[in-house]
C-alpha cells in the first residue's frame, strides 16, 4: 500500500499512468535511436572491373585478326580458316566478359545471368578447340606434305569448323536449357549458375584436349627436326643447321603448351577440386589467367604469320617491309 501511495501521487487512475508512462519511454528511445540509414550504393568489384578491362582488350587485338582475314581473298586457306575462328572466339570471348559485367550491374535477371553465361563457355570452348583444331592441322601438314594442299584438306577443314562449332554452341546452351544451379544452390561450381557436373565435365574436356595437343606437338618436332636433318646431311652443315632448328622447334613448343597451361591449369585444376562454398577470390585470381590466353593467342597464332604480318602492314602504311618480303619461312615455324 505505501508503494502505491509513493508511486500514484497524482490522483490519477493507475492505468493511465501505465499508459502514459509506456508512451514516454517509446518517445524517448525513438528520440535516440539514429536515423534510418539510407540504402547503400552500388559497389563494383575490382575484380569485375579486371575482367571487363580484360575482355576489351581481347575483343579488339581478335576484331583486328578477324578484319584482316575477312578482308583478304589471298587469305582463305585451311590454316587462315582455323586462326580466323580462333580469333572469332576470343573476340566473342571477349564480348561475353563485358556484356557480363554490364548486366550483373545495370540489368540483373536470371535470364541475363543464363544467356551471358551460355556465351562465355561457347566462346571459351570454341577458343580451345580451335588451338585443338591449329594443332592437328598443323600436324597434317607436316605429315602429309605432299598431298596437304587438296581439296580433301579444305573439306576436312570445313568439317573440323562445324563440328568445334556445333560441341562449343552445345555446351553454351546446357545452362540455358536448365542444366544450372539457380534452383538448388548446393549444386552450384564455383562459377555460378554453372552446375559443379557441368564443370567438371569442361575440365576433364580441357585436360584430354591438353594431352591431345601436346602429344601432337612432340610429333610436330619429331617431324620438324627429321626434315631439318635430312636438309642439312644435303647441304653439308648438319651440326650447326641441326642444332639451330633443333632449338627453334623446342622453344617453339615450349611457347605454346607453357602458355595454354600456364593460363588455363590453374583455373580447371580449382574447378574439379572447389565448389560454391570456396571464396570467390579464388575464382577471380584463377579466372583472368585463363582470359589473358585470348590475349596471347593472336600473338602466337596471328601476328607471328608472315602473311599476316603482311596483310597488316598493307593496311597500317600501305607497303611490304623487303626484310618481311623477303624472308623465308623454315622448317623450324611450327
Amino acid at each position: 500500500m505505501n508503494e502505491d501511495l509513493k508511486v500514484n501521487l497524482s490522483g490519477l487512475p493507475r492505468e493511465y499512468l501505465d499508459a502514459a508512462a509506456a508512451e514516454n519511454i517509446s518517445a524517448a528511445v525513438s528520440s535516440q535511436a539514429p536515423d534510418a540509414e539510407p540504402e547503400p550504393e552500388l559497389v563494383v568489384n575490382p575484380w569485375d572491373i579486371v575482367l571487363c578491362t580484360s575482355g576489351t582488350l581481347i575483343s579488339c587485338e581478335n576484331a583486328v585478326v578477324v578484319l584482316i582475314i575477312f578482308h583478304n581473298p589471298s587469305l582463305r586457306a585451311p590454316m587462315f580458316l582455323l586462326i580466323g575462328s580462333l580469333a572469332l572466339a576470343d573476340l566473342l570471348a571477349g564480348v561475353g566478359l563485358i556484356i557480363n559485367f554490364v548486366f550483373a550491374y545495370l540489368l540483373q535477371s536470371e535470364a541475363t545471368k543464363l544467356v551471358t553465361i551460355g556465351l562465355i563457355v561457347a566462346s571459351f570452348s570454341a577458343s580451345v578447340c580451335s588451338l585443338l583444331a591449329i594443332t592437328v592441322d598443323r600436324y597434317l601438314s607436316l605429315y602429309y606434305a605432299l598431298t596437304y594442299h587438296s581439296e580433301r584438306t579444305v573439306t576436312f577443314t570445313y568439317v573440323m569448323l562445324v563440328m568445334l562449332w556445333g560441341t562449343s554452341i552445345c555446351l553454351g546452351l546446357l545452362p540455358v536449357l536448365g542444366w544450372n544451379c539457380l534452383r538448388d544452390e548446393s549444386t552450384c561450381s564455383v562459377v555460378r549458375p554453372l552446375t559443379k557436373n557441368n564443370a567438371a565435365i569442361l575440365s576433364v574436356s580441357f585436360l584430354f584436349m591438353f594431352a591431345l595437343m601436346l602429344q601432337l606437338y612432340i610429333q610436330i618436332c619429331k617431324i620438324v627436326m627429321r626434315h631439318a636433318h635430312q636438309i642439312a646431311l644435303q647441304h653439308h652443315f648438319l651440326a650447326t643447321s641441326h642444332y639451330v632448328t633443333t632449338r627453334k622447334g623446342v622453344s617453339t613448343l615450349a611457347l605454346i603448351m607453357g602458355t595454354f597451361a600456364a593460363c588455363w591449369m590453374p583455373f580447371t585444376l580449382y574447378s574439379l577440386i572447389a565448389d560454391y562454398t570456396y571464396p570467390s577470390i579464388y575464382t577471380y585470381a584463377t579466372l583472368l589467367p585463363a582470359t589473358y590466353n585470348s590475349i596471347i593467342n593472336p600473338v602466337i597464332y596471328a601476328f607471328r604469320n608472315q602473311e599476316i604480318q603482311k596483310a597488316l602492314c598493307l593496311i597500317c602504311c600501305g607497303c611490304i617491309p623487303p626484310s618481311l618480303s623477303q624472308r623465308a619461312r623454315s622448317p623450324s615455324d611450327v
